[in-house]
């Protein structure tokens, strides 16, 4: 299967060739992988891809395998039109998580920047916030354990 990130700033389309699947079913993908470029504050990771969500989960990790963060991206989903991989659209919006609890919402003024710029319309907007916002709910409601631990269980051994 192959996957695709797919940015809209700066405009990029990557295969993402080195990422490792380590599950796949029909509502949530999970890789483990190495940063694309070389970082100091984290190595390596793995994530989730809610697919009818629209949010990806990842676990940042360094290179002792400690974590970093926890670091939610806004996505959207589409099949390759091959249908043998998907292509995941990076819709701007992120949350991150500390390892102290702490949440932050980073990146909306790029979001607000791309519906300005035409890059992506008012239907992807609203549906980028809509998802946002169910993330969100997810994470104050405390469910979002269930998608960390989500994770955690199907790369326990990958790395």
């Amino acid at each position: 299967m192959k996957l695709f990130r797919k940015r809209l700033i700066p405009e990029e389309i990557i295969e993402l060739k080195e990422d490792r699947i380590v599950f796949a079913g029909e509502r949530q993908l999970v890789t483990v992988w190495n940063v694309i470029r070389p970082r100091t504050d984290f190595t390596h990771g793995c994530s989730c891809y809610f697919l009818e969500e629209g949010f990806k989960v990842s676990q940042f990790l360094r290179e002792d395998g400690s974590l970093k963060c926890w670091y939610c991206d806004i996505v959207a989903c589409e099949r390759t039109e091959q249908g043998d991989g998907y292509i995941f659209t990076d819709l701007l919006a992120d949350v991150v998580i500390e390892e102290n609890g702490m949440v932050q919402v980073v990146d909306l003024d790029e979001l607000s920047q791309a519906f300005e710029n035409g890059l992506i319309g008012r239907e992807q907007l609203v549906c980028a916030l809509r998802q946002l916002d169910g993330l969100l709910k997810k994470i104050y409601s405390g469910e979002f354990a269930a998608c960390q631990r989500f994770l955690e269980e199907r790369t326990k051994g990958a790395f």
